[in-house]
């Protein structure tokens, strides 16, 4: 497989593309998060990493590439109750988002555009988490010792919380991560 771009800043999609093996360079650009009102959570996903991959493909650093370099870029949000939760603003945030979580069921959706020259696939891929009820000690203790303010829904689910918290999941757990690698590689072989 020929080089790809990888359009983020998170570790974990960069750990992810590793333990994948497909060799990859990181390009970031900051993009605007925003999104026009009336689209679904998976139509918000999507929408947010085609705002990343444009903002990458029309950089000069880029333009270093051959022009049909893969760029893959990603957006992870989380859905409870049909609200869409972003990254937590600060600690008081974060501990609320977690006792909205606590005992119930909600989706993360990773929404993921690939690019090659001409060619886009775009895809959204949702996994649910149930979360046992937590405690606010132990929501406390996640947010004090981990800070997951750059995290949507406020949590890792690779970090203690997941390990303790988690009751159970339906669907690819690396989206939870981040990432549905899986299925990032077989749309790269499409490509």
């Amino acid at each position: 497989m020929t080089k790809v771009i990888l359009a983020s800043q998170s570790p974990r999609r960069k750990q992810l593309l590793e333990w994948a093996a497909i060799d990859f360079d990181i390009i970031v650009r900051s993009t605007d998060e925003s999104y026009p009102a009336g689209l679904s959570p998976a139509e918000v996903a999507i929408y947010i990493a085609e705002q990343k991959n444009t903002a990458v493909r029309n950089s000069d650093q880029f333009k270093l590439y051959a022009p049909a370099t893969p760029v893959i870029t990603a957006d992870t949000i989380v859905v409870c109750n049909d609200l869409i939760i972003g990254k937590p603003e600060d600690r008081n945030d974060a501990i609320h988002i977690l006792q909205t979580l606590s005992g119930k069921k909600h989706q993360v959706i990773t929404g993921v555009v690939i690019t090659s020259g001409d060619k886009t696939i775009s895809f959204a891929d949702a996994t649910e988490v149930w979360f046992h009820p937590l405690s606010g000690e132990q929501i406390a203790f996640y947010v004090d010792n981990y800070k997951p303010y750059d995290k949507a829904g406020a949590y890792a689910i690779q970090e203690w919380i997941g390990v303790v918290g988690i009751e159970k999941i339906n669907g690819d757990f690396y989206n939870v991560m981040g990432l549905p690698v899986s299925r990032v590689v077989r749309e790269l072989g499409k490509i």
